[in-house]
């Protein structure tokens, strides 16, 4: 697998845009912070942006079917770079809304993005290596928020807050000039969409699909519990920062989580050799809650740091393990429309989650909403899991 150019190009490029991207989430917390001193407008403001995304979304996934996924990427990627431009003005400015702007573009390419990625990957590498690939590619981008967030932070020091936008520029030109260079065999995925009836290849097709595959919906509706923490995760450590009066701890929290991250993406595929991937996404959905719950005590750095630390394992294993499932179970030629309704379901929740943090941050504190958000957490995954053992007890049902 890591023989093939494909593959190296595509983790060479998330790891070069995902410089690029966390560059700008460091400057985004940066300008807002500066220009927005509510924690519920802080939300209001990126849920914009996430709102976009949703909007464009079955356009995107029917896209993604119809034509070459090189050439939504190359789009997507045209579209990032421009949006950059945006948030220069916005800070030459000091205007919120070309910051909104910004934010808008930005989250309309990452809904063609990422479902093209996904739907990429099965393509360029044997099923038996997908989970493999889903891993490591999950590493790049982790290894690349580390590394992003602490350049981020020393740029803060010594430049003006513009060149972390310029240097993101950068990345995403870079990014654009490497997907030129995939070479992706679609043929067989884009005779199917050609021959086609225009009637058939509409967006609603994928919801059939997913209703008749248990495992996926079941693992569709378990990614609610990381979200539930990922939604707010900024504000989260936005206040963390406050709370302990200390700028040097978003760092470190950034660091811990994606550290621990990278370490269950590398070592999943060795516990899914021998473990059900649906065991695999309760534990880590309990994993999930126990961390929230475990910031109640967020006052402390070290408990601060082992909280985010036991959240970035969790994910690291869970995410892998979802993405895998969904590439497998899912028929390809329904892949763009099945990754952009993903991607919107994701957006929803995360605009949800994000205005329910920001509000509950204002109302009952940090503390309390994560004790809040780790019990909820904790009793989803409970009726999940007695879900699917009641279901396993009926024959009808072991089709899973």
């Amino acid at each position: 697998m890591l023989r093939n150019k494909n593959v190296w190009i595509l983790l060479t490029g998330e790891f070069i845009a995902g410089l690029g991207l966390w560059l700008g989430i460091i400057g985004n917390l940066e300008f807002m912070q500066a220009k927005l001193p509510s924690d519920f407008l802080k939300s209001l403001l990126l849920a914009a942006g996430l709102l976009a995304g949703i909007a464009v979304g079955p356009y995107a996934g029917r896209l993604t079917d119809q034509v070459s996924k090189k050439t939504v990427m190359l789009l997507a990627g045209f579209v990032r770079a421009i949006s950059v431009i945006f948030m220069l003005i916005a800070i030459a400015t000091g205007s919120i809304w070309w910051m909104l702007v910004f934010l808008v573009l930005l989250q309309i390419s990452a809904a063609f993005y990422f479902p093209a990625l996904q739907a990429a990957l099965p393509l360029i590498v044997a099923e038996k290596d997908l989970l493999q690939l889903n891993g490591i590619h999950m590493n790049v981008s982790t290894l690349s928020r580390i590394i992003g967030t602490a350049v981020a932070g020393v740029l803060l020091v010594i430049l003006p807050l513009s060149m972390l936008y310029v240097s993101s520029l950068i990345a995403y030109i870079g990014l654009f000039i490497l997907t030129w260079f995939l070479d992706i065999d679609e043929s067989r995925e884009l005779q199917i969409a050609k021959n086609s009836p225009t009637e058939k290849t509409i967006f609603k097709d994928v919801f059939p699909i997913i209703k008749g595959l248990p495992i996926v919906l079941m693992t569709l509706i378990m990614t609610l519990v990381p979200v539930l923490f990922l939604g707010g995760f900024n504000l989260v450590v936005i206040n963390i920062s406050e709370l302990q009066d200390s700028s040097a701890i978003k760092g470190w929290i950034y660091t811990a989580e994606g550290t621990s991250f990278m370490l269950g993406a590398f070592l999943i595929k060795l516990v899914s050799d021998r473990t059900s991937p649906y065991i695999i996404l309760f534990a880590c959905s309990l994993l999930i809650g126990g961390s929230q719950l475990l910031l109640y005590m967020a006052d402390n750095p070290v408990l601060t740091i082992a909280a985010f630390a036991l959240f970035g394992f969790s994910v690291g294993c869970f995410f892998p393990t979802a993405a895998t499932i969904f590439q497998t179970k899912v028929p390809k030629e329904f892949h763009g429309r099945f990754f952009s309704f993903r991607n919107m379901l994701d957006r929803i929740t995360f605009q949800i989650v994000l205005l329910i943090s920001g509000f509950l941050l204002d109302l009952i504190g940090l503390q309390l909403m994560c004790v809040l958000f780790g019990g909820i957490s904790i009793i989803m995954t409970t009726i999940f899991y007695t879900r699917h053992k009641y279901l396993q007890t009926r024959p009808a049902k072991q089709n899973t």
